[in-house]
């Protein structure tokens, strides 16, 4: 195992630049996971940690040592790709062997490593059978094991359950992450999806347009958000984001007066004198911090309503087209149409400057 660097890191195909000067520690042992939209260079990345792709300025060290100029089987670290790629005339078995048999690895070391890759993954059943005969989890765990039966310094993960259906998906991410708690290894994880970004991460790294917008916990990135980027890609359902005005300025609050919205003034929490008086503004909140009754509340109407079961989302409008969405627990009561009154609390809204800068 061992701790990843990312020093300038500079990446262009001709004379588009993808990659704007990444620097990036990822500490021995950890999962972090890669997120943002297609195209923000996500596996540009990864594909340059690997040696997959050279970076156009920058270092990669892995475990302490310079490897930006080594070839990708090098470097120590195993990848797995959203295409399984298995051998279809071969086994689970052979196919999970290949890679070492073809380094020239003795028989007997080759079985060893095979069978305590199948062990970790629940494959012991499969051993004898040829990839057509499995399902597409089951082939996604055999492209994890020719990856684990290498022992690598790190495991490269390039978006791996894309191809599997939702149920699929949930079942993989829990595999995943009992794998990394079972071999303690340092994995790098790219998705776009962020419910997997959440579930898996111990540290998520938010990119954009080829840059670090904010890295941290799930559960920072959450509460914290650094712009409404962050703020509305992490979370789902995302945050709503309403149109307002500072009506007030405290040392550490600022009070906020919705436009598009019929409601009371809210006051948020900023960070320091960032806010005047008159300045427009935009108010975040989660779907879920919406209170039945409170101190400020907001008048919409409701157009459509998902029942869920344990939940219900609220879509509602206001005026100039204005959209959030309320979350309710169990069953609501609110039909299509109606007018919706519903309190926020004030201690999970957010406000973010005309720049989308968190204030």
């Amino acid at each position: 195992m061992a701790e990843l660097k990312l020093r300038g890191i500079n990446k262009s195909f001709g004379a588009v630049p993808v990659l704007h000067s990444i620097d990036l520690d990822i500490e021995d042992g950890a999962f972090v996971v890669f997120v943002g939209p297609s195209g923000c260079g996500k596996s540009t990345l990864l594909r340059t940690i690997s040696g997959l792709e050279e970076p156009s300025a920058g270092q990669v060290l892995i475990g302490g040592e310079d490897v930006t100029d080594f070839d990708p089987a090098e470097r120590g670290v195993a990848m797995v790709f959203q295409s399984y790629a298995l051998y279809p005339h071969m086994t689970v078995e052979q196919n999970l062997g290949f890679g070492l048999r073809m380094g020239g690895m003795k028989r007997d070391q080759v079985a060893i490593r095979v069978a305590e890759a199948a062990r970790i993954l629940e494959l012991d059943e499969l051993l004898d059978r040829k990839p057509r005969q499995l399902s597409g989890g089951q082939r996604q765990r055999v492209a994890i094991g020719r990856a684990i039966v290498r022992q690598p310094k790190a495991f490269l993960f390039d978006e791996p359950l894309s191809n599997l259906d939702a149920e699929l998906r949930v079942q993989m991410r829990i595999e995943i992450a009992k794998l990394h708690q079972e071999l303690g290894a340092t994995m790098v994880y790219v998705t776009h999806d962020q419910v997997e970004a959440m579930t898996l991460a111990d540290k998520i790294v938010v990119l954009r347009a080829g840059r670090i917008e904010q890295q941290g916990t799930p559960i920072d990135l959450y509460d914290n958000p650094d712009n409404i980027f962050v703020a509305g890609f992490i979370g789902s359902p995302r945050m709503n984001f309403l149109a307002a005005t500072v009506t007030a300025v405290d040392d550490l609050t600022a009070t906020l007066q919705p436009v598009d919205f019929d409601g009371n003034p809210i006051e948020v929490r900023v960070r320091g004198n960032s806010a005047k008086v008159g300045d427009a503004v935009t108010l975040g909140i989660r779907p879920e911090h919406f209170v039945d009754a409170g101190g400020t509340m907001l008048t919409a109407t409701a157009q459509v309503v998902e029942q869920l079961g344990g939940v219900s989302y609220v879509y509602a409008t206001g005026r100039n087209g204005a959209k959030i969405t309320i979350q309710q627990k169990g069953h609501s009561a609110i039909p299509a149409g109606a007018e919706v009154s519903v309190g926020l609390d004030p201690a999970a809204c957010l406000a973010f400057d005309a720049q989308g800068l968190r204030l």
